[in-house]
């Protein structure tokens, strides 16, 4: 497994240390300081090469296709226990929603690179290689992480095939006219979703689970945020992306953060460009679905975003133009603050943020303070202060 080095674990970082200029001009003002975490695992188990899927439960399947299908999904494959959505891209599905008593987030499947990867992974935790129920077949090992989510590692059969897409439309900049004597009348429609492109997750146990994920799964990190005042106890925000070596992976796959609770924050779904996004958007919202915060453009991985609410509070995101980074871009460093999400756009929201308080929030905190892990007084009141900022 990986020798990292975490602040807080009994090394103090280099403040004084020079950050590495491979960040100069590229995604971050700040790389490591010395000592920092390196963000990825020398001695991986495998190295995924995407997420594959999500999966939910959800007790109404008809209210949860309506909904699929206005945000933009395909419908896959439909049973009176599941609901299988996709993009139109070829692979394999995006979504899965079983029926259940409750509508919740089980987990993630990431996708291997290949089958020899599921056998490498049983023989390293025990767990056993077993026959998936995907449209089109496949084999899975399934694991636990430290927060408790199961994750699922796919190596999937048949891909779905493509299915049409919404092409981009043609723009005119400065003196480049590509579009002569036509007018631009985007339809209102659903933005198409292409594919899946990253989930968030909340954790109590930020630094664990982001080593499993980095020595387990091969995962590595594209940006690292800590809370001012800090940032000599490590990071409590990582964004991964998949090591593809010298082929470009998005900027981010996974994010988890350090909070009270553990739990599904968002997923993001790729369309084809910002008048997908826009359009699509009029379309949800003369449905009456709720948008929780948008448009706009990340910073951290740069994406055009535009976030939803769907009829269980769910979080989902649509986005474009997103930042491709290869192997050898190492961490940058940035303060976490609410500020630093967006390179413009509105005001992050509340919704968001996730900074109403309610009763849950109110047990997960005090819980979270009771309990074994990684919540303190001084990381709450960070978070806190970073959600002010």
């Amino acid at each position: 497994m990986s020798e990292t080095r975490v602040p807080g674990a009994g090394v103090k970082a280099d403040v004084k240390a020079d950050v590495k200029t491979a960040h100069q001009d590229l995604h971050s003002e700040r790389g490591a300081l010395r000592g920092e975490h390196p963000g990825r695992s020398r001695n991986p188990v495998i190295k995924v090469a995407d997420l594959a899927w999500l999966e939910f439960e959800k007790p109404d399947l008809d209210r949860a296709e309506v909904f699929a299908r206005d945000f933009g999904f395909g419908v896959a494959a439909r049973t009176d226990t599941e609901l299988w959505l996709r993009g139109t891209f070829a692979g394999p599905p995006c979504t899965v929603i079983r029926r259940g008593r409750a509508s919740r987030f089980i987990g993630p499947a990431f996708r291997a690179a290949e089958r020899a990867d599921l056998d490498r992974l049983s023989r390293a935790t025990g767990a056993a290689v077993r026959d998936t129920d995907v449209p089109g077949g496949g084999k899975a090992v399934d694991l636990l992480d430290p927060s408790g989510f199961p994750v699922r590692v796919v190596h999937s059969g048949e891909p779905l095939p493509a299915l049409p897409e919404q092409r981009p439309l043609l723009l005119n900049s400065g003196t480049d006219h590509r579009r002569t004597n036509a007018t631009q009348r985007p339809p209102r429609e659903p933005s198409r979703i292409q594919r899946l492109g990253h989930v968030v997750l909340e954790t109590r146990v930020f630094g664990r689970a982001l080593d499993w994920y980095l020595d387990t799964l091969g995962m590595i990190v594209s940006d690292f945020l800590f809370l001012d005042g800090q940032r000599d106890r490590g990071p409590t925000m990582a964004f991964l992306r998949c090591d593809l070596g010298g082929a470009p992976a998005d900027h981010h796959t996974l994010a988890m953060h350090l909070g009270p609770g553990t739990g599904y924050v968002h997923s993001a779904y790729q369309v084809t460009d910002l008048d997908a996004i826009a359009a699509g958007g009029e379309y949800l919202r003369e449905r009456g679905y709720r948008r929780s915060w948008g448009i706009g453009r990340h910073i951290q991985g740069s994406q055009l975003f535009d976030y939803w609410r769907d009829p269980d509070r769910f979080m989902l995101e649509h986005f474009a133009d997103g930042d491709l980074f290869s192997h050898d871009v190492e961490p940058g460093w940035a303060p976490m603050s609410t500020s630093g999400l967006a390179q413009w756009g509105p005001p992050a929201t509340r919704d968001f943020l996730g900074a109403s308080p309610s009763p849950q929030r109110i047990r997960e905190v005090v819980q979270a303070l009771r309990g074994d892990n990684e919540m303190d007084p001084a990381r709450l009141l960070g978070l806190l202060k970073a959600a002010r900022s």
